[in-house]
């Protein structure tokens, strides 16, 4: 773009919004594209407009709303959309409940580009239907192309933002522990489960008291898995004592343990496992007295079917303090961000 006296400017392309306060109105008196005429300066003077920016021909530049239209383009996401540029940027917004996944290295290197700027809500965040969750512009009223064409490049072939929906899932319940099976004390885990599962589409199978006995956690097991249970929460049993038989238990099933133990607190002693498609969540005892557990934080990405790898598991670490607070305001707080 090329800044020229008003007087000059007859004929050529505005190429940005000219916004004018007058008289109780506040809004755009010229339109970007709008070709300058004869007429138009008295009024351009009028607003304080001395020069004016227009287009320059092969200049190799490209305006603040098409760069962020070519940015929205690079970054396509299904059960999602952007919205029409206003004030130079577009905004990313969600059409579906799931689970926002962002490469967050991808974006460090389009962010580091220059002119270009993405923010967005951390990787694995889950989010209701209207949410926002990326804005896309450029600093500068325009910038080179070639900054544009670059970060095309680099997003070629990759996912730089993606919404991971919710899948139905089936889900069993296995309650452990002698002194609940012979009704010394009553169970309050089953209550809590179904209530943190009623937030996502679920049908729950079932929940099943077992005593402590090894024959009897794996028996309640498989017959939910046979019912086809695609989600099985274990609770009691999850210390490293000897005579907890939970853990013991998961392992008999045939299950890949993933991790027992994951840098988080509260939940510290949660176990992860998957025997087949079926994902496997040990459940210690703090789900019961506490709002909000690392539980909480691994049931969006349980319900998009992806995996939990063991890298998912250790980068909990950097996040994974709950800090406890009254009221809760989980998910939109420090806790269970990786």
């Amino acid at each position: 773009m090329k800044k020229i006296p008003v007087e000059n400017a007859v004929g050529m392309t505005l190429c940005h919004d000219i916004t004018a306060m007058r008289d109780g109105f506040k809004g755009a008196a010229f339109k970007r594209g709008h070709v300058v005429t004869e007429e138009d300066i008295p009024k351009l003077l009028d607003i304080g407009k001395r020069t004016v920016f227009i287009w320059e021909e092969n200049a190799g530049e490209i305006h603040e709303e098409d760069a962020a239209l070519r940015m929205a383009a690079m970054a396509p996401v299904e059960g999602a959309h952007y919205t029409a540029p206003s004030e130079g940027k577009v905004l990313l917004m969600a059409d579906t409940r799931g689970m926002f996944r962002v490469d967050t290295e991808l974006l460090r290197q389009v962010n580091s580009i220059g002119d270009l700027t993405i923010s967005t809500l951390p990787d694995h965040y889950p989010v209701e239907e209207g949410a926002r969750m990326a804005s896309m512009r450029i600093v500068p009223l325009v910038t080179k192309e070639a900054q544009i064409l670059e970060a095309e490049r680099l997003c070629a072939g990759r996912k730089l933002v993606d919404l991971r929906p919710y899948r139905t899932l089936k889900a069993g319940i296995v309650i452990t522990g002698s002194e609940i099976y012979t009704g010394r004390i009553k169970d309050k885990f089953e209550a809590v489960a179904r209530a943190k599962l009623a937030k996502y589409p679920c049908e729950i199978l079932g929940a099943t008291v077992c005593d402590d006995d090894l024959e009897m956690i794996t028996g309640a097991a498989r017959r939910y898995l046979d019912a086809g249970a695609e989600l099985l929460i274990f609770s009691g049993g999850m210390s490293v004592d000897p005579d907890d038989l939970t853990p013991t238990a998961i392992r008999a099933l045939g299950a890949d343990v993933v991790s027992h133990g994951v840098p988080s607190q509260p939940g510290n002693m949660t176990l992860v496992a998957y025997l087949g498609s079926a994902a496997i969540l040990g459940v210690p005892g703090a789900a019961i007295s506490m709002p909000t557990t690392i539980f909480d934080a691994m049931l969006p990405q349980i319900f998009t079917g992806d995996k939990f790898t063991k890298a998912d598991l250790v980068r909990l670490g950097d996040g994974g303090l709950c800090q406890l607070c009254k009221p809760c305001h989980f998910p939109n707080c420090t806790f269970g961000r990786y």
